[in-house]
């Protein structure tokens, strides 16, 4: 069932590459648009038959690969993941759609695209650490070149920024990964038959510290989050819509995975130093948010605080926490994607993100009253609105971390009222107020540029509204690994104690 999620969008990448040149642009755009629809389809048909009681992975494949190496094809999916590749399955999807019907070099863009979706969804998938390393490297070049060819003005400095940031992340993840096996001296890279127990304390530390550094690049923490800020704003809004809301949470996804996953023993060690760095991430992206001036720029930064929450809930290791964590990594995808749409379809009918240039956009006859409308809403889910996703998520993280640390969590919460107050400055500037131009009366908005953002400002709704539907498959695999982590401190104290006697 899995290796349909990856190598579907891989070979239909292919297909897309060799169709003939003389095929308009917008018949491949539905081609492709046709084969990430199924993608998700099928990811769906795979959430039903995902059991939410067994919190191990399930729907595993394995097939020997090179056993000198330790590498298998091993893939496997619990409540960490199985909503992760849903998300990539469905912005994907939306990214696709989104894109205009006139996109220069079809081919390529939308094989890139489809190629990122299956490398970041056998990356969610894999069991086998190498494996995982050869996916995550997988989405390098492809956004590196989406960003490159059909970005904005700085989008060769962006694109290069970050070839340049990924790769250093991937180096010291694979230097990580290696260092776990050469050190535990085991023969094979799976994940389920790796242990870290047999490493002193501060080799463990120092690979611990290197994961969460290698995936703090790509989250991205401050202030390793440098390069996220251009690539954001020169990406198109289809290709930022990939950029937050899918490859950003391969870095939290890693931290879970590998960092407490792996590291058990020495997790309780580095947490308090995490919370305190989520909470810094938190405040910074925050108020850094509200003195842009580019709507994109502000989203952009907006998205470095809310990942911030997500660190926090991990440091905290509470089963609450970690169900918020996952959460909060669906909501913030969701409603990343439809403000980068939004603003996507504001720029090409105003023809400015600029804060100072506009204003009135709400007006029924001159404006864009339906994309304020939707730009309101999603505004509001960032902000946390109670009846939005948002709201759900981050009040399970600050719930489940606040007795763990509540100095952080507090930080947190202040962040969270900040990004009231720059969406809040957004939306006032740029949908309200009377518009300078007399004569300006902006492009229709059609209805397909209207749906992937229906669709998403419904998800945000419904799942705020409901949010059992969100929160219940990870519950029980939540509830594992801190048991897990729990365990292992515990063997650890007590070990000390009677190394002491």
């Amino acid at each position: 069932m899995l290796s349909t999620l990856i190598w579907l969008p891989i070979f239909g990448a292919v297909i897309i590459a060799l169709l003939p040149k003389k095929i308009p642009a917008n018949q491949i755009r539905f081609a492709s648009a046709f084969i990430a629809g199924i993608t998700f389809l099928w990811n769906i048909f795979i959430l039903f038959n995902f059991d939410i009681a067994n919190p191990q992975f399930q729907l595993q494949e394995y097939l020997s690969w090179n056993e000198t190496l330790g590498l298998s094809y091993q893939l496997g999916a619990d409540g960490l993941s199985i909503l992760m590749l849903l998300l990539n399955s469905l912005l994907t999807w939306i990214a696709i759609y989104s894109s205009s019907k006139t996109t220069e070099r079809p081919r390529l863009f939308y094989s890139l695209v489809l190629l990122v979706s299956g490398g970041v969804a056998g990356a969610f998938s894999a069991e086998n650490l190498l494996l995982f390393f050869l996916f995550y490297e997988l989405e390098l070049i492809p956004f590196y070149l989406l960003i490159s060819i059909w970005g904005g003005k700085r989008r060769s400095y962006a694109g290069i920024k970050f070839l340049i940031y990924t790769a250093v992340s991937g180096a010291l993840i694979l230097a990580s990964f290696l260092g776990i096996v050469w050190l535990s001296g085991s023969s094979s890279f799976n994940y389920d038959v790796i242990s870290t127990e047999g490493i002193s304390l501060t080799l463990q530390l120092i690979l611990l510290t290197t994961i969460i550094v290698g995936f703090g690049i790509k989250i991205p923490l401050v202030p390793l989050h440098t390069w996220l800020p251009d690539a954001y704003v020169e990406a198109s809004a289809p290709v930022a819509i990939l950029l937050g809301g899918v490859l950003a949470k391969l870095g939290t996804y890693g931290v879970l995975r590998f960092g407490m996953g792996l590291f058990p023993e020495t997790w309780g060690l580095v947490a308090p130093g995490l919370a305190i760095w989520g909470a810094v991430s938190a405040m910074y992206g925050a108020v850094t948010a509200i003195a842009q001036k580019d709507i994109k720029r502000m989203v952009a930064y907006s998205s470095i605080g809310h990942m911030g929450y997500i660190l926090l809930a991990a440091a905290a290791n509470t089963s609450l926490a970690l169900v918020g964590a996952i959460s909060q990594m669906v909501s913030h995808g969701i409603i990343l994607a439809i403000l980068f749409h939004l603003v996507g379809v504001v720029e090409s009918k105003v023809g400015t993100r600029e804060l100072d240039k506009l204003n009135g956009l709400m007006s029924p006859v001159r404006g864009l009253p339906f994309i304020s409308a939707l730009l309101i809403l999603g505004g509001m889910g960032s902000a946390g609105i109670p009846g939005m996703t948002g709201f759900i998520a981050e009040f399970i993280v600050f719930q489940g971390s606040f007795s763990i640390f509540p100095i952080p969590t507090l930080l947190c919460v202040i962040a969270t009222g900040l990004t009231a107050v720059y969406f809040v400055i957004l939306l006032n500037r740029t949908c309200f107020g009377k518009l300078d131009n007399d004569l300006a009366y902006y492009p229709k908005v059609f209805w397909h540029e209207k749906m992937p953002a229906v669709i998403l400002a419904v998800l945000i709704i419904f799942l705020g509204v409901q949010p059992n539907w969100l929160v219940r498959w990870s519950e029980q695999t939540s509830a594992a690994m801190v048991v897990n982590v729990s365990t292992q401190q515990s063997v650890q104290t007590a070990s000390l104690v009677m190394g002491n006697e």
